[in-house]
């Protein structure tokens, strides 16, 4: 058996946010799906979904499995790695890798293709992009519950050796939040579903497109905040032209359990609680032209139960529609701001920074700024 693909991509229902990233992630893999068949490498492509939508939009181009029920990522993926008897799975999740090109899924393939005992990812630590070699692999490990370790545990419990795919916008950036969505319509490589999805969403990037500037600006200064990983912040001080101020707290604070047993301490968390939203943003607007916030880790340092809509009602600057007190006033503070202040979660502070360098740097050149 050749090399398959494998996409998992749920529905998140709920609010209108909610149901606008997963209409986004169902198009991210519609449009990967198109990219890998046009490599000619894959000799199955498997999604599984809880999506009626994709079976109609998939039909005679993928397997397409429904998920109904409780749901458990490893063990889902070892059943279908079980009865399509995949030697060589790649699996993606649903809304990552949305500018991976046509050319970069197939060199992946061939390299799978060729390679022995090997698992090859974006991130060992923290994978949505997994490609393993044998599939009989997934047998030798405790299946996880969620994508994250699974590179990890099979580099670790199945003995398979690790190659890390270059980290580049393409292989780092995934969509999690509605933040995501305004950085991904930056981009010219998102794919043309992708396109069409969110011109049509109408949404506000003027915030987004304007902090996004200063990363080409020599005389301006950037803060971003939050679970920014060393390489990220090692290519914000080499591919931008700003200073750029940044605070890092709190990586892996999911993955180790901290914020599931209340452990997460935030620096900026400490001060939010001593000044309040209003004095807070006046503050960090003497820090910086512009910042980029990833809130999840503020908002697990104050102990608030932040539901999901909350989160995303948050990222998009309403804050009219968010039900949590204090995650309102503070939004409406970020709003406010002297400065264009960016929220978001995780992939915001990590992908979507290497996204917004790309793309400010192209809209620089397209101007003539030289």
């Amino acid at each position: 058996m050749g090399v398959a693909l494998i996409i998992f991509v749920g529905g998140m229902g709920g609010s209108p946010p909610e149901e606008m990233v997963a209409h986004a992630r169902r198009a991210i893999a519609r449009d990967t799906i198109e990219r890998a068949l046009a490599t000619g490498v894959f000799e199955q492509v498997i999604v599984v979904t809880d999506m009626e939508q994709l079976e109609r939009e998939l039909s005679g181009r993928a397997i397409v499995e429904q998920s109904e029920g409780p749901f458990h990522f490893g063990e889902r993926l070892r059943d279908v790695i079980r009865r399509y008897r995949v030697e060589k799975p790649l699996y993606i999740g649903g809304g990552a890798a949305p500018l991976l090109s046509s050319e970069e899924l197939g060199a992946i393939a061939r390299e799978l293709s060729v390679a022995e005992n090997t698992v090859i990812t974006n991130n060992i630590f923290s994978a949505d992009l997994i490609a393993f070699t044998p599939g009989q692999a997934i047998e030798a490990i405790e299946p996880p519950s969620t994508d994250n370790p699974l590179a990890q545990l099979l580099a670790h419990q199945a003995g398979l050796k690790e190659v890390c795919l270059p980290r580049t916008a393409a292989t780092q950036f995934d969509v999690d939040t509605p933040t995501d969505l305004l950085v991904l319509g930056l981009h010219p490589a998102a794919g043309p579903l992708t396109r069409a999805y969110l011109a049509s969403l109408n949404l506000d990037i003027s915030d987004l497109r304007g902090a996004m500037s200063f990363f080409t600006n020599p005389m301006a200064e950037v803060l971003v905040a939050g679970r920014v990983g060393s390489y990220v912040w090692s290519r914000l001080e080499r591919d931008t032209a700003c200073r750029i101020r940044a605070l890092s707290e709190e990586r892996g604070m999911c993955a180790d359990g901290r914020a599931g047993r209340g452990e997460v301490r935030s620096i900026l968390g400490f001060y939010l609680e001593e000044v309040g939203p209003a004095r807070f943003f006046q503050s960090i607007s003497q820090l910086g032209n512009a910042a980029f916030i990833d809130t999840r880790v503020i908002f697990d340092h104050l102990g608030l139960d932040v539901s999901r809509r909350d989160r995303f009602f948050s990222d998009l600057g309403r804050p009219g529609e968010i039900g949590n007190t204090f995650v309102r006033e503070f939004t409406k503070a970020a709003i406010v701001a002297p400065i264009p202040v960016i929220l978001g979660g995780h992939s915001l502070v990590s992908g979507g920074l290497l996204t917004l360098i790309e793309v400010a740097w192209l809209e620089h050149d397209r101007k003539g700024n030289y």
